[in-house]
């Protein structure tokens, strides 16, 4: 592979990751704005209407700020 090529797949990789990271941090500060007992009764009623693997990150980050 030529060394321009690997250049732009990394700088692509990258733009990528921070893509995610951006996006992983927007969720988390939106799942954070539910408080009070109410609004995760709520999140919690539509999180079970989807499989484990649909809501994973959605829970780890639930997780993590309870904990």
């Amino acid at each position: 592979m030529q060394l321009a090529a690997k250049i732009r797949d990394a700088r692509t990789s990258l733009s990528h990751r921070r893509t995610e990271r951006l996006a992983r941090r927007r969720l988390s500060a939106e799942l954070a704005s539910f408080t009070s007992a109410a609004d995760r009764a709520e999140l919690d009623q539509i999180l079970e209407r989807h499989t484990y693997a649909e809501t994973r990150e959605i829970r780890a980050i639930l997780s993590r700020q309870q904990g």
